[in-house]
């Protein structure tokens, strides 16, 4: 299957509690495009871009509550000649109801410093992060700062395999 990228390029982060409303362009977050679309997670990136020390408790988790009204974000295809998706999932930071991250499935802790630290999470085979449909809890997840977490300026990406 062909492979694609979902990035933000810069976004300033904020601490947020679980089941609680994100703020428009502090976070990074996916949904599938369709009811019935799988997608697997094979990467998280967590690159930091704060001039100063910075530490962020980020969280990769599937979101309780999904954001509609999205805007659309940076979405490519990995390989030049990969077919074009009957139905794209959507990038987003940005929601009329807002996401909020799910106080039980939290998937990833990419805690690092944004004073220039990197995450980068890589699936071993047969160990993806699996997404299905475009509804809570298994259609989104979302990248966001935790309780307790600086801001600080980063930027952030998944590679992802829609099937």
């Amino acid at each position: 299957m062909a492979r694609w990228s979902s990035n933000e390029t810069t976004y300033n982060t904020e601490a947020v509690a679980d089941t609680t409303n994100m703020t428009d362009t502090k976070y990074h977050g996916f949904q599938g495009g369709t009811s019935t679309q799988r997608i697997n997670v094979l990467e998280v990136g967590v690159a930091g871009q704060a001039t100063a020390s910075a530490a962020q408790i980020e969280l990769f988790a599937r979101d309780s509550t999904v954001g509609a009204t999205l805007s659309v974000g940076r979405f490519a295809a990995l390989d030049a000649a990969t077919a074009a998706l009957g139905t794209n999932p959507v990038t987003f930071n940005t929601a009329t109801t807002k996401p909020q991250r799910s106080a039980t499935l939290s998937l990833l802790n990419l805690s690092f410093n944004a004073f220039g630290g990197l995450w980068r999470w890589v699936a071993a085979p047969g160990e993806e992060i699996g997404m299905l449909g475009s509804t809570a809890s298994l259609g989104e997840v979302s990248l966001s700062g935790f309780t307790g977490s600086a801001t600080g300026l980063q930027g952030s990406h998944f590679i992802v395999e829609p099937f």
